[in-house]
């Protein structure tokens, strides 16, 4: 590729200086409050190359994520716009996710989305990617860099949502703010963990009445459960339950042993919002939503297109109050417990149905 294709702007300065109306589509690609940097490349004729390379699949989240990405991909305004799309997910392993990424590069790929594996390795390839001229877009587990565009939402805001409707609830049953609680951390190494776990200390460690106990249920609910019901019958009833991913498998292992209905803040999928529902668990459920993986790629092709972007986006947060929680809109009982609520962000682009999603499969393409 032409070297001239490799260049690119970055508007240095405060946030003030380049202001939302100086990007593409703000209502979709809204800057975080700390962004610092508006990314431009050279406008590139299509159609494109594309990949998205997924790191760890191995729970609800990361389909939905993979499926997202091939529904946005089938979408016929979408798939005009590319000569190939491929996906493939490489395990936890960053070595073996640089590597598959340099491939594409090497490849002459545009552009590529990834979900990284670990957030201060990705320097060199980088600017591997610069030189050849590919747009890199990681989104979810981003990185500790501000070279490219990265797509995310705020991960402390996420976790510390979910830790104060906790506290909350338990200063309501209570009148005050005491006993213990059951923080459900995610994936050891990751961005995304570092910053939940973060946001919920931001709020739990103020409480001096309270007791935390940390488990790591890895993202995935048959792990959440075990950790879930380990941590019940070493420590006894919590006064309240986080889980930063795979809630459906704390709230079986609560049910398991018999633990009463306390504040819960979890996530989104189908199965968790049916059983908080049921249960009448106060609380919430607040959204890491898989699809950011199509909006990654649209960032992508916004880019390639000539197209200035923030450097840090942020997403809203899907969130719900768990008393607001409803059958046919919230959570849906005739599909699976595996399914995903959260299934768009409407300010990009048309919500994905279920259909649209559960039609794809998360095999590597």
């Amino acid at each position: 590729m032409a070297a001239s294709l490799c260049a690119f702007t970055a508007l240095s300065g405060a946030w003030s200086a380049a202001h939302a109306e100086d990007t593409f589509r703000p209502e979709c690609f809204s800057p975080a409050p700390d962004n610092k940097k508006v990314v431009r490349y050279d406008k590139r004729e299509g159609p494109y190359k594309i990949a998205f390379v997924n790191g760890f699949a191995g729970n609800d989240w990361r389909v939905t994520a993979i499926q997202g990405a091939k529904a946005w991909a089938a979408r016929p305004e979408n798939k005009a716009k590319l000569a190939e799309f491929t996906v493939v997910s490489v395990g936890n392993d960053s070595a073996a996710q640089i590597a598959a990424i340099d491939n594409f590069i090497a490849a002459g790929y545009d552009g590529i989305s990834f979900i990284a594996v670990n957030p201060t390795a990705f320097k060199a390839v980088i600017k591997r990617a610069a030189q050849a001229g590919t747009v890199l877009v990681p989104f979810d587990n981003v990185l500790d860099a501000d070279e490219i565009v990265q797509v995310n939402e705020n991960q402390f805001e996420l976790g510390k949502m979910k830790a104060q409707a906790v506290v909350d609830a338990i200063k309501k049953a209570k009148g005050k703010v005491e006993g213990s609680v059951l923080e459900v951390s995610g994936l050891p190494g990751n961005a995304t963990d570092r910053d939940n776990h973060d946001g919920m200390r931001s709020v739990l460690d103020k409480e001096a009445g309270l007791k935390v106990v940390q488990v790591v249920g890895n993202w995935d609910a048959g792990t959440v459960q075990k950790v879930t019901a380990d941590a019940i019958a070493t420590n006894g009833q919590f006064d309240g339950v986080m889980v930063q991913e795979g809630s459906i498998g704390a709230l079986n292992a609560m049910k398991n042993a018999n633990h009463p209905v306390v504040p819960f803040g979890g996530d989104a999928g189908n199965g968790t919002r049916r059983l908080l529902a049921e249960g009448k668990y106060p609380g919430v459920t607040a959204a890491q939503a898989p699809v950011m993986s199509a909006v990654s790629l649209e960032a992508i092709v916004s880019l390639l297109e000539g197209n200035a972007l923030p450097q840090k986006i942020f997403l809203p947060i899907p969130s719900k109050d768990n008393a607001e929680l409803k059958e046919g809109t919230d959570f849906f009982p005739k599909l699976p417990d595996t399914f995903y609520t959260t299934t768009g962000y409407p300010n990009c682009f048309p919500v994905f149905t279920p259909d649209e999603l559960l039609g794809q499969k998360p095999d590597n393409t």
